[in-house]
C-alpha cells in the first residue's frame, strides 16, 4: 500500500509540480472558453443555414457536417499544425488547436441544433411569419430559442465533451493540463502528475455530468 501512495499519491512531488500543473489548468481553461462557445455559434449558423431553400448550400453544409465529424479531431489537428506549412500557412499551437477543436466540435452542435430547430412545429414557424418578421427574424427569435430549449441536454453533454477534447493539444506541444502532466512526470519521474490531472480533469467534469443527468431525466419524466 505505502509503495502505491509513493508512487502515484506522492504528496511532496505535487507539491513540487503544483505550479506546473496550474499553469497548464489556465491554459485548458483559456482553451475552452474560446472554443466552447465559438464551437456552438458556428455550429447555431449551420443549422439554420440548412432551413434555406439553397439545395448547393445544404449540400456544402451537410458535407461540411459529415466529413468533419468523421474525421478525429487529433487527426485534424495534427493536419492543421504539421500539414498546412506546406502550403505556407503556419499557425501557433493555441490557434491550430483552437481551429481543429472549433471544426471538429461545431459539425456535432450542428447536428444537435438541427434537430432541434426541426422539433419546432412548421405552424410555429408560420406564425412568426405571418406576424411580418422575415426569416433571419423568425429563426433567431422563435425557432432558434424553442429548439435550442428542446436540445438543451444533449448542447451541455455535447460542451463537456468538447472541453475534455482539448487534452489534445498536448500532440503540439500546447503547454495545457495534460502537457503540463506529461512534463511533470518526465521532471520528477513519477506518475503522480498524471494521476493529478485525472482528478483535476474529474472534478472540473463531474457536476456537468450530474447535470446533463439530472436534465435528461427531467426531459423524460415531462415526455412521460
Amino acid at each position: 500500500m505505502d509503495e502505491i501512495v509513493t508512487t502515484f499519491f506522492n504528496v511532496d512531488v505535487f507539491v513540487q509540480i503544483w505550479p506546473l500543473l496550474l499553469q497548464g489548468l489556465w491554459m485548458t481553461l483559456a482553451l475552452a472558453a474560446v472554443t466552447a462557445p465559438l464551437s456552438a455559434v458556428v455550429g447555431l449558423a449551420i443549422a439554420m443555414a440548412q432551413d434555406l431553400p439553397s439545395k448547393p448550400l445544404r449540400f456544402a453544409l451537410v458535407a461540411y457536417v459529415d466529413v468533419l465529424r468523421a474525421i478525429p479531431p487529433l487527426v485534424l489537428l495534427i493536419f492543421i499544425f504539421f500539414g498546412l506549412p506546406f502550403l505556407g500557412l503556419k499557425l501557433n499551437e493555441f490557434t491550430a488547436a483552437v481551429l481543429a477543436l472549433t471544426l471538429n466540435g461545431s459539425s456535432y452542435f450542428a447536428e444537435i441544433f438541427r434537430a432541434g430547430l426541426e422539433s419546432v412545429p412548421n405552424g410555429q414557424r408560420e406564425a412568426a411569419r405571418s406576424t411580418g418578421l422575415t426569416w433571419f427574424q423568425s429563426m433567431t427569435q422563435v425557432v432558434a430559442p424553442k429548439g435550442t430549449r428542446n436540445v438543451l441536454p444533449d448542447l451541455v453533454s455535447n460542451m463537456v465533451e468538447l472541453v475534455k477534447q482539448t487534452s489534445i493539444a498536448s500532440a503540439v506541444a500546447l503547454q495545457e493540463l495534460l502537457r503540463s502532466a506529461q512534463l511533470g512526470q518526465g521532471l520528477l519521474y513519477n506518475p503522480t502528475p498524471l494521476v493529478a490531472a485525472a482528478i483535476i480533469y474529474f472534478l472540473m467534469f463531474w457536476p456537468f455530468v450530474r447535470l446533463v443527468s439530472r436534465m435528461q431525466n427531467s426531459t423524460a419524466e415531462r415526455v412521460a
